[in-house]
């Protein structure tokens, strides 16, 4: 059991044992604030990847984590785009290249459970983390606290809750934010893959008519595999013996990778989203999946996810250095305006593209065929489409 000294009133309580709480309860607890962090141990494996951008690996490195991961993440330095929905209107092959932009890489590509041990090893050493392991029950917001009871009984009080217990979120709920949820008639294959040609630190993502079939690069001659289907279409997936179903993803990816051997078990997910009506009340901040969730396209999820922690954390700081209440209306509010922007427009971004992979309406066609056409011939075109891509706003600055 990690040190926890329950009796003290902390600044803030983060709830949730995923990436996103666990790095924020490291986040915050780095910049000097006393952190309670109520999350169950996970006993699951989790055998997906998740690509992370370069400010977000410059966050793992500043809270002392990256270290310990660079050796197991592989490069990411191109982004292939493929058009292979078959249809009369097709959008040509577009390659996005870091180097364009001044930089040596986009990323990294990171096994998820190499990414939880690690974190969940940093909190534990981390001296201005306690640990509970445990779930909320419960939460009282008062004037000046919150108070969280958990399962056990077991009571903690702090200035402010981060609520970072995912989609299904207590936290949400029993403070009555309301969400807006939606779903698709999509379901995601996730797998990891061995392949006999190498893969050139290259993320290629076909466009098909039942969404996106992406590999990402994984050290070695391995990749990860996100393939969305119809629900029909991944339950046939799904029932096809090793060796065939080897054969069937390799036809997919037009053997541009050679043989296929599968490296793990394959998962699947039904695709769905989700957004907050509010991030803040009461003494209470969402971040994560909590806040915002959409089909794994394009990398955007947990890269969301760490600029909501790192905007909290500056708001927070801030807040710090006026002597300002860590948990009233006004700092709270400020948090909200930093991420609504971002939320919305990744949220828009991620709807609108899945979408136009599965409509037959031509106009719609047409419009995405002509944006990957301007992305491929017009430079600046796809420089601002990258760098909005990595950095809303183009808010971070490159080398070109």
């Amino acid at each position: 059991m990690p040190k926890t000294n329950l009796s003290q009133i902390f600044d803030i309580a983060i709830v949730g044992g995923g990436p996103s709480g666990r790095i924020a309860a490291l986040t915050l607890a780095q910049n000097g604030f006393s952190c309670a962090l109520v999350a169950p141990r996970s006993t699951q494996k989790d055998g997906r990847t998740t690509a992370l951008w370069q400010k977000s690996i410059e966050l793992l490195q500043e809270i002392g984590v990256w270290h310990e991961l660079a050796d197991t993440a592989c490069e990411l330095k191109k982004m292939r785009m493929i058009d292979d929905t078959g249809r009369l209107i097709r959008a040509p092959e577009v390659v996005f290249d870091s180097a364009e932009l001044g930089m040596e890489v986009f990323g990294f590509n990171i096994l998820n459970h190499e990414l939880n041990n690690v974190l969940e090893k940093q909190c534990e050493a981390h001296s201005n983390v306690a640990e509970l392991d445990d779930s909320v029950a419960q939460v009282e917001y008062g004037d000046e606290t919150a108070l969280l009871t958990t399962n056990s009984r077991q009571a903690i009080e702090a200035k402010l809750v981060v609520a970072a217990d995912g989609r299904n979120s207590v936290l949400r709920e029993t403070a009555g934010i309301q969400v807006r949820r939606w779903s698709y008639p999509q379901v995601a294959v996730v797998l990891n893959l061995e392949h006999r040609l190498p893969h050139q630190h290259i993320s290629t993502e076909f466009h098909t008519s039942t969404g996106p079939y992406t590999l990402v690069p994984l050290p070695g001659r391995q990749s990860s595999l996100v393939c969305v289907e119809t629900a029909e279409g991944a339950e046939t997936l799904l029932s096809l013996d090793t060796h065939e179903l080897e054969l069937e993803l390799e036809r997919r990816a037009h053997s541009i990778l050679g043989r296929f051997t599968l490296a793990s078990k394959p998962q699947s997910f039904p695709l769905s989203g989700l957004t907050a009506q509010t991030l803040v009340k009461d003494r209470l901040a969402l971040v994560g999946e909590t806040a915002h969730v959409f089909p794994p396209i394009g990398a955007q999820g947990l890269n969301l996810s760490l600029r909501d922690v790192m905007d909290l954390s500056g708001v927070l700081l801030s807040a710090r250095m006026k002597h300002q209440d860590l948990g009233r209306d006004a700092v709270l509010k400020a948090y909200e305006t930093k991420r609504v922007r971002d939320i919305r427009s990744r949220t828009s971004a991620v709807d609108a593209l899945n979408r136009s992979l599965l409509t037959d309406f031509l106009p719609v066609q047409a419009a995405r065929s002509v944006s990957m056409h301007l992305a491929e011939r017009v430079g600046p075109f796809r420089r601002m489409l990258m760098r909005e891509g990595l950095a809303p706003g183009s808010a971070f600055r490159f080398g070109r």
